[in-house]
């Protein structure tokens, strides 16, 4: 029997998170086995008037793929799959992984390829540009276990952070758009951060219920050679079957010129597959008042109320600071006093503290009013 909360997402999902409209082409991927919500979503696709098409990945036949091959193979499977992507009007994925440590006996040079060749121009260059998209987790057991709860637990936070009222978010995102659109100066201070960019004439979107699910952030980017200072990240995040912890960053002139970790070397290796990978693609804030603690999945963890991402590698071309790459990594810090506390400043003037926005016409942002009637 289908969980009612599937059939509501769903429908959200469709009509509401990539808006399809009669007529338009979708393509709905699934990463595993788990089919309920892939069905759901073809069937409200029919039901809008939609044109769905799928693609269902086993994580260890993939897996399999991407360990054997070479870069022109890559680029040969990368080429067909480009293709197809190109023609749909709107994409949704969903990654139900039965085990988050997957991939963890995929090489480095391996996965540097699907990087490089596969992701970054199917994915980052056509994919966030050029479809209505939504990207999301799915709860299962293996989603639970890495968040530290139940089973049960998990389905209840994740439809709760899923189904937020995003209407009301996105009201209360306009004024801080706003801000960030007349802003040049942006200083951030914290424990082992002071970090100095411009973000002047770039622009901002926020997204509340119109990307990748669960939603709730304002992203913006910094000028590409402005950012200078250091930054400590105090969340770990997870890229290529890898938990990166204590990531601290120093930038000269827009570029990473020192990176440390738990694993220097590797996340070194991320930070050198291409150029763009040393320079910042996203500076954005975390604003969904469900999640408040980090559960070691970004698409969670980048949502996180009080925080921030700040992110090396690709832009998005709805606010492009002309840094493209293969890498986009959304590193985070939270700044709630239980993380530190921390301040960020707009043209000199105090606009958040310790993870609550001071300004007045800020305050809807916090989640005390977001959660509230």
């Amino acid at each position: 029997m289908e969980d009612p909360r599937i059939r509501k997402f769903a429908q959200f999902l469709i009509r509401s998170a990539v808006g399809l409209e009669a007529g338009e082409k979708i393509l709905i991927e699934l990463h595993g086995s788990e089919t309920v919500l892939m069905k759901a979503l073809v069937e409200e696709a029919y039901a809008v008037g939609g044109k769905p098409f799928i693609h269902i990945f086993d994580y260890a036949v993939e897996g399999a793929l991407v360990q054997g091959v070479d870069a022109e193979h890559m680029e040969e499977i990368a080429s067909y799959e480009l293709t197809r992507m190109k023609d749909m009007d709107a994409y949704i994925d969903i990654r139900a992984t039965p085990n988050i440590s997957a991939w963890h006996n995929v090489s480095d040079a391996a996965q540097k390829l699907y990087r490089q060749y596969y992701w970054g121009p199917i994915h980052l260059a056509q994919r966030c540009n050029h479809t209505k998209w939504s990207v999301l987790r799915y709860p299962n057991d293996a989603m639970a276990q890495l968040a530290g709860m139940s089973t049960e637990e998990y389905e209840d936070f994740y439809f709760k952070a899923c189904l937020v009222d995003y209407d009301k978010m996105g009201r209360a995102m306009k004024p801080l758009e706003d801000l960030i659109n007349r802003t040049d100066k942006v200083r951030i201070v914290g424990p082992g951060t002071d970090l100095r960019f411009s973000i002047k004439g770039i622009g901002s979107f926020g997204m509340h219920g119109n990307r990748n699910i669960p939603d709730g952030e304002i992203y913006t980017s910094p000028v590409r050679d402005s950012v200078n200072g250091t930054i400590l990240y105090n969340v770990a995040s997870p890229y290529d079957g890898f938990l990166f912890r204590d990531v601290y960053l120093e930038f000269r002139d827009g570029k990473i010129v020192k990176a440390t970790s738990n694993n220097t070397p590797y996340m070194n290796e991320i930070f050198d597959i291409d150029e763009g990978a040393r320079y910042v693609g996203e500076f954005a804030f975390g604003v969904n008042p469900v999640i408040t603690k980090p559960i070691g999945d970004i698409l969670f963890d980048e949502k996180i109320a009080g925080s921030f991402h700040f992110t090396p590698g690709n832009c998005y071309d709805n606010t492009s600071n002309g840094n493209h790459s293969a890498v986009h990594w959304d590193l985070i810090q939270i700044q709630t006093p239980e993380y530190g506390g921390g301040e960020i400043y707009f043209d000199d003037v105090l606009i958040r503290k310790d993870g609550l926005f001071v300004l007045p016409e800020l305050l809807d942002l916090n989640p005390d009013r977001l959660l509230g009637e």
